[in-house]
Order: C-alpha cells, then structure tokens, then sequence
C-alpha cells in the first residue's frame, strides 16, 4: 500500500503540473516515434496568461471508495520585462505526510514573445528520494545544458541537443493555454515535447470535445473542453485506463479537473482556488 501511496502522490502533482501530460514510471508520452507526429508553429502568441495569476489544485487519492485529501499544488506567475516566471510548489497534507512526505519546487522562465522555455529548476523532496535538476535552453542552436542530480551540489553537467518545440515542465502547460482549440476538431492529437531528466519525449494529446454545464463543486458551473493523454502503462496504471482533464472554454483555458485510473484505485486533482485570471470565467 505504501508503495501505491508513493506512485499516487508524484502522479498527483506531476499530472497537476501538466495539466494532462503524463508522467509514469519513468516514462512519458505517447509510444509514437517522434518523425511521426506533425508540429506545428512552435512560437505562439500569449493570449491566456497575466502577471499576478494564482491558481491552487487540490491532490485526492480514492481507495476502496473513500477520498483521501493528499496535497496541494501552488502556480503563481510573475510578469518581467520580456519573460514570465512560473513558480510552483506541491506539497502533502500534514496528515499524508506519514504517508509520503512531499515537498517541490519547480521554477520556469518563459520567453513573452515565443512561451517557449528559456530556464527550468525543479528541486525534488519526496519521501527520501531527492532530485536537482536545471535547464537552460538556447532556441536559436537547438541545444540546452542540463545540470542533474541528487542535490545542487550534486549535479553534473550535459550538454543536450533538443528539436524545435521542445518544452520543459512547466512552459507545455502555458503554451497549451494558449492553442486556439477552434481549429481543432474532436479526436484530433496536439503533439508536443518534453526535456524531462535529460531525455526529449514526443507527446500527444487527444481533443474529445466541448463539455457545458461542468460543475466544479464550491466554484461553480462552467463551459468545459475535454482532453485525454496517453497514459503509459506499468505499475500505476493498467492498460487500457484513461487521463481525463476538463479545461474551462474561455479565454484561460484553465483545467478545472483531472482525473486518473490507477492500478490501486484512483486519483483526481480539482481546481481549488484562482486570482488574478487574464479573463473573466466562462460560467453558466
């Protein structure tokens, strides 16, 4: 059981963090060789974001038919004078914390004019495992040089040749904030990339549609689209279990729910609180 505690809480916070893109294992993405999947342009104008944003989602796991509170996730983001800064920090409940203790930081400085990523820090406390990892990128060679390892100290240098459209963390969610999901129609796949310890994966995920009348409890009823990513399959998750997130259909594209079957259970991830939104909620 505790093992299943463990693998829920970084599920958890790392699907948070994506906002539908899954980490697992290990492993990420889709399964699809990258020279497969179509990208398109990897620039994208900012139009769902402002500086002062605060959002707060709330971490639950369900065992045998109980809902457990697990954590919370924090997103804060800073406006400076040609980047925005993301701050994020999961931390477990105290009363989880026998549990699994969990307490990280992830940091991401995004150019304004591209919301591509130009910097990433993620400082990992979880349980007794511990994690440093940093990014600066160069998008105009294609190239980022990582610092990696147990602790700051710890880490050691690579140099990583990246392609074009390449995220980290933190900037896939705000550029996927961003997509103009008109032109898509249901089923169609967004394909993007992750620089995730060190190694690039291709990802996709699934449009499924418009959802209205979406009720998130003490927030409120809203105009919703779904989306599903892949999930990768092993000790978490079974094969054939789908990721579901509903994001708000409006101008913030914020995800109002995630939900995810587990092997043991399951887990879902709710809005708990917003501020400072660029644009006033789409609510029925």
């Amino acid at each position: 059981m505790l093992y299943y505690n463990m693998c829920t809480v970084k599920l958890l916070f790392l699907t948070i963090l994506f906002g539908g893109l899954c980490i697992s294992d290990g492993s990420i993405g889709s399964g699809i060789p990258d020279s497969h999947m179509i990208y398109d342009d990897c620039q994208i104008e900012n139009t769902a974001i402002l500086s002062g944003e605060k959002i707060v989602y709330k971490a639950y796991y369900n065992w045998e038919f109980v809902w457990i509170p697990a954590g919370e996730a924090v997103f804060n983001i800073i406006e400076k004078n040609d980047t925005y800064e993301i701050t994020v920090r999961g931390t477990t409940y105290r009363s989880y914390d026998i549990f699994f203790k969990v307490r990280d930081y992830f940091h991401s400085v995004i150019d304004k004019k591209t919301m591509l990523p130009r910097t990433f820090v993620r400082i990992v406390e979880e349980g007794k495992y511990r994690r440093y990892d940093s990014l600066s990128f160069n998008q105009g060679n294609l190239s980022a040089i990582s610092f990696n390892g147990e602790t700051k100290a710890k880490a050691k240098r690579k140099f990583i040749t990246v392609h074009q459209c390449t995220h980290d963390l933190l900037s896939v969610l705000y550029f996927m904030r961003n997509l103009d999901i008109s032109k898509y129609k249901p089923g169609a796949q967004i394909p993007t990339r992750i620089l995730f310890d060190e190694n690039i994966y291709p990802i996709k995920v699934r449009y499924e549609g418009k959802y209205n009348n979406f009720e998130i409890r003490d927030l409120g009823t809203f105009n919703t689209i779904k989306v599903i990513p892949d999930l990768v399959t092993g000790n978490v998750f079974k094969d054939g279990n789908r990721m579901n997130i509903w994001v708000t259909n409006d101008g913030n594209k914020l995800p109002l729910l995630i939900e995810s079957p587990l092997s043991v259970g399951s887990a879902k991830a709710v809005l708990k609180s917003y501020s400072g939104l660029r644009h006033k909620f789409n609510l029925e």
